[in-house]
């Protein structure tokens, strides 16, 4: 009987399903197994050394059993799927794609997880995980499909399919007591794809957010800042932003807790007068919070009753460099950290005190090494907890639970293989002010076959790239000078001067085509982190202010504008903003922004919350889409 389940299974998949160690060690010892195969389908390997392992059918590799004793997925069943798959015809690369599930016949047909019923679900998992799969279903949550490979982005974790048409084969990265529930959600939310966009390749599928409450408090609340301004906001006002979130986050809205959150921050900066208060954060936070109250009440708006945390089973993660933040009070970083399976980028974020005599940030401890080094790594651990905004930490024990190793080419499994429909799905994102919020969206590795041309302008301090794809597109690298990293400039023409091999950073588009704004480099000789690199003698960076585009530096005038107002407060104006207002909107008519000219006049004639919150909103959107 021919077992179409282990020979659909790839060695990604069987990493997913173990770790790449066990994976090699098996397909070193496969060549010496003995494999018999019986008429129902089971499968039996020998070892030269007397162990002997089974793999009956319709059980997956967890069913499978070994005389070793080793628990889990050992090497010996690895080796097991490895040598029955030598006896086998070679797949082609079609049967083994995506959705291919082989039929009796040996015809390929395409297969989705949505196909599987409530019954199959049931008989496999149980009625308790349909149940617990239900409840967080009708609480409201936002999804991504993937359709290559199978896979689907929950807010708690990661569900990939890894053999169409077989529930015995599935990983996903939550802990064994979470899986059953959501892998019963993962299925319900390519059922839904299926209805709603049964051709896209990726499809966010959003259950909505019902039975979600009276939001008019908080946006009482958030107004009353903006009246009275962050420069006169006192504790009261403080304390009322803080009972608001809490009532948030009793109510499961996870976004909204985030927005009040930060607000709440900032004024605890702004009291302390501390590096960390930027007046154009509060403004962008209280049109953020006024935009998830405004539209349609749904999962993506609001993260209704996403987990806060959910713990991961053993994990690898792999690094895709860091971003590096200095002030007097305070170093701080972002650690980028991608799951190879599926793509999904978490984020480390650290913080530590400065003192007298503190060493660079590159050289700081994290997770048992240095910043620098867990920057360009793979880390292996099994005291990792995820949050629903993609954020981690390493809980209790971590450093005797994660192991850090060179990155080495584990960048390859996750670089983008196709940038027009990369562009097609940045166009086709809603408004940031509205969308699931989580950490490093749009952090992406790109693979570079050629550096086609660069320029540095020294008015701007930007340096910027074009490169060639392996898809024959051309990709503009974009980078300006940050005093919080500033040999990160030189460090990138010197990369890019060595001939790279792939580039991390976040994407955009701007006029049609995509940016990247760089976060490490890879070359022959290893893995550059831009921001950790200390500087030397010479530097490409003129002291000075950067210049900006027409377009950048009218839209940031008027954001000004708008931060100005909100931090000193709509009733505590001065009667010269309103002259400023209008240089602003002229400006905007000068550039082609007609519209963000009229909401600026709109508020400049009446300062009310309305007014502002429609020019703030306005003039955000265009600058992301500039």
């Amino acid at each position: 009987m021919n077992r179409a389940d282990l020979r659909a299974l790839t060695e990604d998949a069987l990493v997913a399903l173990a770790n790449r160690g066990l994976v090699k060690r098996a397909r070193r010892e496969s060549t010496a197994v003995g494999i018999e195969v019986s008429d129902d389908g089971t499968v039996t390997a020998s070892y030269p050394d007397g162990t002997a392992s089974v793999l009956p059918p319709a059980t997956g590799l967890d069913g499978g059993t070994c005389s070793c004793g080793a628990p889990g997925v050992c090497r010996h069943l690895l080796a097991a799927v490895l040598a029955y798959q030598r006896t086998q015809e070679p797949e082609t690369p079609a049967d083994s794609a995506g959705g291919r599930q082989e039929e009796p016949g040996g015809q390929a047909v395409t297969w989705s997880p949505g196909h599987v019923t409530d019954e199959e679900l049931t008989a496999r998992f149980g009625a308790r995980a349909l149940a617990t799969a239900r409840r967080m279903r009708e609480a409201g949550l936002s999804a991504r499909v993937h359709r290559e490979p199978l896979s689907v982005e929950l807010p708690a974790a990661t569900v990939r399919f890894l053999v169409p048409g077989d529930l015995g084969y599935i990983d996903c990265d939550a802990r064994e007591s979470a899986r059953p529930a959501l892998v019963v959600l993962a299925v319900w939310v390519f059922r839904e794809a299926d209805r709603i966009a049964p051709e896209t390749r990726d499809t966010v599928v959003d259950f909505g957010a019902s039975g979600v409450g009276d939001l008019s408090s908080t946006a009482s609340v958030v107004n009353d800042l903006l009246l009275d301004g962050v420069a006169t906001a006192g504790p009261v006002l403080t304390a009322a932003l803080r009972r608001e979130r809490a009532a948030l986050d009793r109510a499961g809205l996870r976004w909204p807790v985030a927005v009040l959150g930060e607000l709440v921050e900032q004024l605890d900066a702004y009291e302390r007068r501390a590096a960390a208060h930027e007046p154009v954060r509060v403004a962008d936070l209280i049109a953020e919070s006024h935009a998830r109250i405004r539209v349609p009440p749904s999962a993506q708006s609001l993260g209704a009753d996403e987990p806060a945390e959910t713990p991961l089973k053993q994990v690898r993660l792999v690094a895709l460099g860091a971003r590096a933040g200095r002030s007097e009070e305070e170093d701080t970083a972002d650690v980028y950290l991608a799951h190879p399976g599926s793509g999904t980028v978490l984020v480390l974020k650290q913080r530590w005190e400065r003192r007298p005599g503190s060493p660079p940030v590159g050289v700081r401890r994290v997770a048992g090494t240095t910043l620098a080094a867990l920057a360009r790594s793979n880390v292996v651990s099994e005291a990792a907890v995820r949050s629903a905004g993609r954020t981690v930490r390493f809980g209790g024990g971590g450093l005797s639970r994660t192991a850090v190793t060179p990155v080495g080419d584990a960048w390859d499994d996750l670089a983008v293989t196709d940038v027009a429909a990369l562009l097609a799905d940045l166009a086709a994102a809603p408004p940031r002010l509205v969308r699931a919020r989580v950490a490093a969206e749009h952090m992406r590795v790109l693979p570079v076959v050629e550096v086609l041309d660069t320029d540095y302008d020294p008015g701007a301090q930007r340096f910027e790239a074009v490169v060639g794809t392996p898809d024959g597109a051309r990709v503009t690298i974009s980078l300006t000078h940050r005093p919080d990293a500033p040999a990160a400039l030189d460090t990138l023409a010197r990369l890019l001067a060595e001939g790279p091999t792939a580039v991390t950073g976040t994407v955009r588009r701007a006029r049609g085509t995509l940016v990247l704004d760089p976060v490490a480099v890879r070359t022959a000789t290893g893995v550059g982190v831009l921001d950790l690199e200390e500087p030397d003698a010479t530097t490409l960076v003129p002291a000075g202010t950067p210049e900006l585009d027409p377009l950048t530096g009218v839209l940031d005038a008027g954001l000004s504008v708008l931060a100005e107002a909100a931090h000193r407060g709509l009733r505590h104006l001065p009667p010269t903003l309103a002259d400023r207002v209008s240089d602003v909107a002229a400006r905007c008519d000068r550039v082609g922004l007609a519209g963000c000219g009229a909401v600026l006049r709109a508020w400049g004639a009446r300062a009310e919350p309305a007014a502002w919150l429609a020019a703030q909103i306005r003039l955000t959107v265009a600058a992301e889409l500039r």
